[in-house]
C-alpha cells in the first residue's frame, strides 16, 4: 500500500518520467535516512546555504553554487540575482524593477510552459521578458538587435519542452552574452551533465534535484561566485516564498554525491521496455519500439504505437482509463492525438512494466470485446 493512500490519493505508477505533478523522483534509502537526520536535528541556514554552494560547486566544476526549492525558483532567483546583485535595496524591492536593467532576452522557442511560464518565473524575480525571432526559427541577428542598455542577461531554455530545431545554440548565445558583457543563464533542469554549460560558458545554470539527480523536490543553481552570492541573497527578497528547508538541502546533497558514481543505465533501460514490449507483442494493432528521448538525453522508452482501426480504442482513450483506474497508472502522453503512448522506464519501481502491460491487454481486450458485439 502506498503511504499515500491512507490520506486518500491512489496509488500511482509513474511511467511518465520525473515529473513534479507526479512527484518528480522516488529517492533511495540512502538520500531518505540522511533527509530523516537532517529534520531530527538544527543548523545554522546562513552556514548551510554557502557550505550547500561549495558542495555544488565541487559536483559542476562552477566556482559556487546556491540551493534552491526546485528548478522553477531557479529561473526567479537566478533572474533576480542578474538584477540586483547584493545590493540590499534592490533585493528588498524586487520584484519591482522600473529604472532598472531587467531585460532579459530569450528565444521565442524557448517561451514554453513547464506546468507554468518559464517568463512568469523571470517576472517574479523582476525580470521583463523579451522573446525574440519566431517560434520555429531565430537568427543570431534577432538576439543581437534586442540587446539594449536594459539588458540585464540572455536566458537559454535546454529542454525537451523547448523547439529543437531553428534555434540560436548555446555555444553562440555564449558568444553574444560575452561580447556585449552580458550574463548567460542556462536552465538545464532535467539535463543529466552537471558539467556540460559550466564549460561551455554559461554564468549560471539551473538544475532541478528531483530529476536526473533523484533527488528530493529541490533544486540548485551553479556558476560564477558573483552571482550565486547574489542568488543566495535573494532568501532575504522574493526568494524567502521560495526556500527550501534543511531536509531538502541535506537529501539534495547526497543525491549529488551518489550521482558522481552512478553508472549509465541505459542497457537496463531497453532490457525493461523490451520486456513490457514482449508482453505485447502478440496484440494485434499494437506496434511497440524502443525509442530515445526527443532531446537527446540517455533516456529509452517504449513506444507503443495504437493503430484504432484494429484495436477499437484509440490512444487518447487508452491513456485516460490507465489514468482513472488503482492503481493510476500514468504514461508519457505528448503524441497521443498521433496514437502514440510512451513508457518510461526510469520511474517505474521494480515489477511495474508487468503491470502496466497486463492493464494495457485488459483494457484492448474490453475493447475487442465491445467491437465484436457491436458487429453482433
Amino acid at each position: 500500500m502506498s503511504i499515500f493512500e491512507q490520506y486518500g490519493p491512489r496509488q500511482v505508477i509513474n511511467g511518465c518520467g520525473k515529473m513534479t505533478v507526479l512527484g518528480a523522483s522516488a529517492v533511495d534509502k540512502d538520500i531518505a535516512e540522511a533527509m530523516g537526520r537532517a529534520a531530527m536535528d538544527y543548523v545554522e541556514i546562513a552556514e548551510l546555504l554557502p557550505a550547500a554552494g561549495r558542495v555544488i560547486a565541487k559536483a559542476t566544476g562552477a566556482e559556487d553554487g546556491c540551493p534552491t526549492c526546485g528548478a522553477s525558483a531557479g529561473i526567479a532567483i537566478s533572474t533576480a540575482a542578474v538584477i540586483s546583485g547584493t545590493n540590499v535595496d534592490i533585493i528588498e524591492n524586487l520584484p519591482h524593477s522600473s529604472g532598472l536593467k531587467n531585460e532579459i532576452i530569450l528565444q521565442k522557442g524557448h517561451a514554453v510552459n513547464f506546468g507554468a511560464r518559464v517568463t512568469q518565473m523571470m517576472m517574479l524575480g523582476g525580470g521583463k521578458p523579451v522573446e525574440v525571432g519566431c517560434a520555429n526559427l531565430v537568427a543570431a541577428d534577432n538576439i543581437e538587435n534586442a540587446i539594449n542598455e536594459k539588458t540585464a542577461a540572455l536566458f537559454y531554455i535546454k529542454s525537451h519542452h523547448a523547439v529543437q530545431k531553428g534555434m540560436v545554440s548555446i555555444e553562440t548565445m555564449v558568444e553574444i552574452a560575452h561580447r556585449h558583457q552580458l550574463p548567460l543563464i542556462i536552465d538545464a533542469a532535467a539535463e543529466e551533465d552537471l558539467h556540460k554549460y559550466i564549460a561551455m560558458g554559461a554564468d549560471l545554470v539551473i538544475y532541478s534535484g528531483g530529476k536526473a539527480l533523484e533527488g528530493p523536490t529541490s533544486g540548485f543553481i551553479c556558476g560564477t561566485k558573483a552571482l550565486c552570492a547574489a542568488c543566495r541573497m535573494q532568501y532575504q527578497g522574493i526568494g524567502r516564498p521560495m526556500k527550501t528547508g534543511k531536509e531538502s538541502i541535506v537529501g539534495l546533497l547526497t543525491a549529488l554525491g551518489k550521482y558522481a558514481s552512478r553508472k549509465p543505465n541505459g542497457d537496463l533501460q531497453k532490457q525493461r521496455m523490451h520486456a513490457l514490449l514482449k508482453d505485447l507483442e502478440d496484440i494485434e494493432g499494437v506496434h511497440g519500439s524502443i525509442a530515445q528521448d526527443e532531446a537527446g538525453r540517455e533516456i529509452y522508452r517504449a513506444k507503443l504505437v495504437i493503430d484504432e482501426a484494429v484495436t477499437g480504442i484509440h490512444a487518447v482513450e487508452i491513456a485516460h482509463k490507465l489514468e482513472s483506474g488503482n492503481p493510476s497508472i500514468h504514461t508519457r502522453n505528448y503524441y497521443l492525438a498521433q496514437g502514440e503512448i510512451f513508457v518510461d522506464p526510469r520511474p517505474l519501481l521494480e515489477g511495474q512494466e508487468k503491470i502496466i502491460a497486463e492493464k494495457i491487454k485488459e483494457i484492448l481486450r474490453e475493447a475487442k470485446g465491445n467491437q465484436s458485439n457491436g458487429r453482433n
